[in-house]
């Protein structure tokens, strides 16, 4: 039952934590697969293995004096206001305010240490989650990390390489569903509706603080690009919807812009850890070249195809593919065929997934990329 399942799995990532080396290979397995790490005690000992951050060497908490003569202080300022909605329903307001402050100062420290960095609407609410799982003092050490790699793409002056990252999203759909594809194009919507979905790791769009954290137990341990594979799913998964919308841009965008809060996320990480493997970054890169030319992080230049080298996270999910039962081959070969009627929807929907599919996408080259932050891969 549920509940043996879940001690198991707990004393499964404690068993991993407590060997020597950690298996980190485990904790990443254990943070993609069903249900994630469990419970924020838990993503407090994981987050940072799957960040390489050592715990023992945390930076002293940052000061109130970074708020002087900060560029961005008053635009941090009046996002951290608008926040409201990122806090647990019913906390009272003098330790809401206080979260605010840390939050506050969490960003300006981590831009002050890192120049190159330039704020971006959206980005406190990533900070947010890390501050309301494991604290200040740990946040600014996980942040700090995550902004000098999987979120450096949207920290460049201009949003060119966020851009770009978006310009992977209908590749992936023409893979899967080109009539669902073509329908899109025609209606002009392009990928904007997805902006946010991207640069706050679905934090500012979706209501339930479980449903955010268990996205990011998910992306920590995959590809730096598979927020953009779990769009693409989610774009699938309602693509009747789309496919009964009016084709036009302004019907089109409201639709996909409008998430639901009820997804099947579960079975939908499955789904976008299988499109991975099936259409990884380098076989998509060229099409998403051809509509952003310029260098990017996730381009077909040298920085990439080292990323690509070390990453390799379609190994293991190739073989998770091989060894899945018979009964779930529909389940490939559905996702890659056009998926046009309602019937077949239900089927997809209905298919019991035993095991997350990406649950095994990163464990053989996720200790092969960890070492290699310092790499700056992500320029």
């Amino acid at each position: 039952d549920f509940d043996s399942r879940k001690k198991r799995k707990m004393a499964e990532i404690y068993q991993a934590l407590d060997s020597d080396p950690i298996d980190v290979a485990a904790l990443r397995r254990m943070a993609i697969s069903k249900g994630g790490l469990l419970t924020d005690e838990i993503r407090c000992k994981v987050w940072p293995k799957l960040l390489s951050v050592n715990t023992d060497d945390l930076p002293p908490l940052p000061g109130k004096e970074l708020r002087e003569d900060n560029k961005d202080y008053q635009q941090v300022l009046l996002d951290v206001r608008r926040s409201l909605r990122r806090f647990p329903p019913g906390m009272p307001d003098d330790q809401r305010e206080g979260l605010q402050e840390e939050l506050i100062d969490i960003i300006l420290h981590v831009l002050k240490r890192n120049p190159q960095l330039h704020y971006y609407q959206g980005y406190h609410d990533i900070v947010v989650t890390f501050l309301l799982v494991v604290g200040d003092r740990l946040a600014t050490a996980l942040v700090e990390k995550l902004s000098t790699h999987h979120l450096r793409d949207f920290m460049d002056p201009t949003m060119d390489n966020t851009k770009h990252i978006l310009n992977y999203l209908m590749p992936i759909i023409e893979r899967v569903n080109p009539e669902v594809h073509d329908f899109m194009q025609s209606a002009e919507v392009g990928t904007i509706f997805a902006l946010s979905w991207l640069i706050t790791w679905f934090g500012h769009v979706l209501s339930d603080f479980r449903h955010v954290v268990r996205l990011y137990d998910f992306f920590l341990a995959c590809h730096p690009l598979m927020p953009i594979y779990f769009a693409a799913e989610i774009v699938l998964y309602r693509q009747q919807e789309v496919l009964d919308c009016e084709c036009d841009m302004a019907s089109v965008h409201h639709l996909l812009s409008q998430i639901p809060q009820d997804l099947p996320y579960e079975f939908l990480i499955s789904r976008a850890g299988d499109l991975f493997v099936q259409f990884p970054p380098s076989k998509l890169a060229r099409e998403a070249a051809q509509q952003q030319a310029q260098r990017t992080a996730a381009s077909t230049f040298k920085d990439f195809e080292l990323a690509s080298v070390q990453q390799r996270p379609d190994t293991v999910l190739r073989q998770r593919l091989r060894e899945r039962p018979r009964g779930e081959e529909r389940t490939k070969s559905i996702l890659t065929k056009p998926r046009t009627n309602r019937f077949v929807k239900l089927a997809v929907m209905g298919l019991t997934v035993a095991l997350g599919a990406a649950a095994l996408a990163v464990v053989k080259s996720a200790l092969e990329w960890a070492p290699k932050f310092e790499l700056q891969i992500f320029p």
